[in-house]
């Protein structure tokens, strides 16, 4: 007997191919819908107490109709939340009447029919204990993984609270050339971040997390809290350093926001637009040899996998750099036929918009160096635990963010920095990396190990 999701997975399924039939008889050359259905938990405790508790359930439909012939032309992207009948009838003759005033465009058709996804394996997404989670039982993690982290250290004299998430629902995507695939997924996350109190009045705050697919995967809440206040209490003392180039270390926190420019740069769609510093490069080194990268949606419960992309075509692993070299970039079905070429299976969407090219499960290949081998190399330099500000340019590759973390004497952590600026020639930050960590963990869909750059410019008083 099928379960109450396989039943809603099938109900999705229905509803998409019900959907495009009823976007053809209005009119539609061609159609494809997106639907999801999914509901969350969200509760956080603030110095013991209940500060939110939101529990929402929510179920969205997207319709892209295609009008202008087998060629391509006008196309327009409706969302409703609304599936009954009669109401989806009327809502799929608004889109196709949307869909002809829109511009022409001859790359507007559906993909392929010979790309489409026809294996779904089982990607072990989907965790039932995380639904046996209620309100009561969340709010118990919290007040544990808090006190835990006051309790850690007397110099913790406040908190931003602890937070549990939960989301879970299931994703259908059908089109009139006679796809429809459907999958469903969990992610639980838990977050602690303390305060310290530090010299002239300031606030140090800090954080810790953990998050997995499956509930039992999740760290002890506690522990949690405990490296939480021990992260916020190292940043005490925090201060400028003077200006200068030195290298510079990034823990995966940060190194991570790294990766994830560089996915700006490196899809169809910033090519097409000639916004990325990389156009014209593929094939040729634009980082270190040290340096592969690649993007891998089959996974077995990896946070970002999933098993057909937001075209509806089947999903592979593709490799953007090895050994240094950029093999390719990730492109969805309209960006690769921008290009001249064909999509990676990399096209992901929102159920209100149109696909784009989009990244899976982005990983930045473990080297051999364990952290601290990584930094005892470092004769005086930075090791950076966060970055903030928005401060790059896709054209030129300029890059400077704002950062924090600790300065680096022969091969040790010393003292905590902050209020500084970190710089570097995007191109050259990547091909300056001279050491990359054993220190991978999938917690999220973005992940790097620890990585170093030979050099950087530091700007302080």
């Amino acid at each position: 007997m099928r379960d109450i999701h396989e039943v809603l997975e099938k109900e999705l399924r229905d509803i998409g191919q019900k959907t495009c039939e009823l976007a053809r008889r209005a009119g539609a050359d061609a159609a494809e819908v997106a639907l999801r259905d999914g509901s969350e938990l969200s509760v956080k405790v603030r110095l013991g107490e209940p500060e939110l508790i939101k529990e929402a359930a929510s179920r969205g439909l997207g319709l892209r109709v295609f009008v202008g012939g087998g060629v391509g032309g006008r196309a327009s992207n409706t969302f409703t939340s609304d599936m009954r009948p009669q109401v989806l009838e009327e809502f799929v003759r608004e889109a196709v009447a949307l869909a002809k005033l829109a511009e022409p465009d001859p790359l507007n058709t559906l993909p392929d029919p010979a790309d489409f996804a026809t294996d779904f394996p089982d990607l072990e997404l989907w965790d039932e204990a995380s639904l046996a989670v209620d309100a009561a039982t969340a709010l118990e993690w919290c007040k544990i993984g808090e006190a835990a982290a006051m309790a850690a250290d007397k110099r913790v004299t406040n908190s931003e609270g602890a937070t549990y998430d939960r989301n879970a629902g299931a994703v259908a995507f059908a089109n009139s050339g006679g796809f429809v695939g459907s999958y469903r997924g969990t992610y639980n996350s838990f977050y602690v971040e303390p305060i310290c109190d530090d010299e002239g009045g300031k606030k140090r705050n800090g954080f810790w997390w953990t998050a997995n697919r499956f509930l039992a995967a999740l760290e002890d809440r506690a522990e949690i809290g405990k490296k939480a206040a021990l992260r916020t209490v190292a940043k005490l003392g925090s201060r400028k350093v003077d200006t200068c180039e030195v290298p510079v270390v990034f823990d995966p926190e940060a190194a991570r926001g790294l990766l994830g420019a560089l996915l700006g740069v490196a899809n169809g769609s910033a090519f097409y637009r000639k916004s990325s510093y990389l156009v014209g490069r593929e094939g040729t080194p634009i980082a270190s040899p040290l340096v592969t990268i690649v993007d891998d949606p089959l996974i077995k419960r990896g946070p970002g996998s999933r098993s057909f992309d937001g075209d509806g075509l089947r999903v592979r692993k593709n490799t953007l750099v090895s050994a240094g070299i950029l093999e390719t970039i990730l492109c969805d079905t309209y960006s690769a036929r921008k290009l001249g070429r064909k999509s990676t299976g990399s096209a992901g969407r929102g159920v209100g918009g149109s696909p784009g090219p989009t990244s899976s499960n982005l990983i930045l290949q473990a080297g051999t160096s364990t952290p601290e081998e990584i930094v005892r190399g470092v004769e005086r330099g930075l090791y950076v635990t966060e970055m903030m500000g928005f401060g790059f340019n896709p054209v030129t590759g300029d890059f400077s963010r704002g950062a924090g973390g600790f300065w680096i004497e022969k091969g040790q952590k010393t003292f905590p920095v902050s209020e500084i600026t970190i710089s570097c020639n995007f191109d050259d930050l990547w091909k300056r990396i001279d050491a990359v960590g054993n220190d991978l963990e999938l917690r999220t869909s973005t992940t790097c190990p620890t990585i170093r750059v030979s050099s950087m410019t530091l700007g302080g008083r």
